[in-house]
């Protein structure tokens, strides 16, 4: 496929999908509640429990009570006792509640993310500060909250591509009609493509993405592709890439491409 036709309908879509129009009941996404809050630890908790059907997350992420982060311990515990999503039991829910309100009464999560990608200006290194930061603030451990929160991987480039962290950098990052651009000191070009399934599939049936497995790897040969589309903001993309798979466009897409 022809790599500048590929270039110029990414711009398209991006350009088109760049309105707060996207984010409506009709089309849900994670960012839909994030963005009414405008916090960093309500959209660090929209991005954590964004897996599974996009109606299913943001059904579930209204019917939370965010207040709780600032709430006594006592009653984070007693008010989620009965909150559960998918893989995660009331216990893992309240975990993160408690972690993240432990974290926010000593400083912000844009400072932990900072304090390791400046460093080596990796939003890697920041990714593993924030997840031993959360880890630290209250140590809980489970199948539920595992999958949550994430770990440290051993050997980077064949762990997960760490998705919903990603997803969350863009979101506090960038700054346009949907990235609400919290954050200051990171620069946009350091970020990684948030690489779900969709998008995996999208990028290589576009011819931007080579690697079959869905790792880490991928998620940065992707960012590298796109990176020599815009080199200072490659992750601009990735909404665009996402809603082309989540809306079975990826047909119509590749026949006006010649594909």
């Amino acid at each position: 496929m022809d790599c500048e036709a590929v270039r110029r309908m990414l711009e398209r879509e991006a350009a088109r999908r760049n309105d707060p129009a996207e984010l409506d009941p009709q089309r849900p996404d994670p960012l839909l509640v994030a963005s009414r809050y405008r916090d960093e630890r309500i959209a660090l908790v929209c991005a954590l429990f964004g897996y599974g059907s996009a109606r299913q997350i943001v059904a579930f992420l209204e019917g939370l009570d965010f207040s709780l982060l600032d709430a006594p311990e006592e009653r984070i515990g007693r008010e989620l006792a009965g909150v559960k999503y998918r893989f995660q039991s009331p216990r893992d829910v309240a975990a993160l509640f408690v972690a993240l309100r432990r974290l926010g009464r000593e400083r912000s999560l844009e400072e932990i993310v900072r304090e390791g990608y400046d460093r080596r200006g990796s939003i890697l290194d920041g990714l593993w500060e924030l997840i031993g930061a959360i880890r630290g603030a209250y140590p809980h451990d489970g199948r539920g909250y595992d999958f949550l929160v994430g770990h440290i991987p051993q050997n980077l480039p064949y762990c997960g591509p760490f998705k919903r962290y990603m997803m969350y950098f863009r979101w506090m990052v960038r700054s346009d009609a949907l990235d609400m651009g919290l954050w200051r000191g990171i620069d946009p070009a350091d970020l990684i493509v948030p690489l779900d399934t969709h998008t995996h599939r999208v990028s290589r049936a576009l011819g931007l993405l080579a690697r079959k497995s869905y790792d880490m790897q991928a998620a940065l040969e992707l960012t590298e592709t796109l990176r020599s589309f815009d080199p200072a903001d490659p992750v601009r993309y990735d909404f665009a890439l996402y809603r082309i798979g989540q809306e079975g466009r990826l047909g119509e897409l590749s026949g006006d491409l010649g594909s």
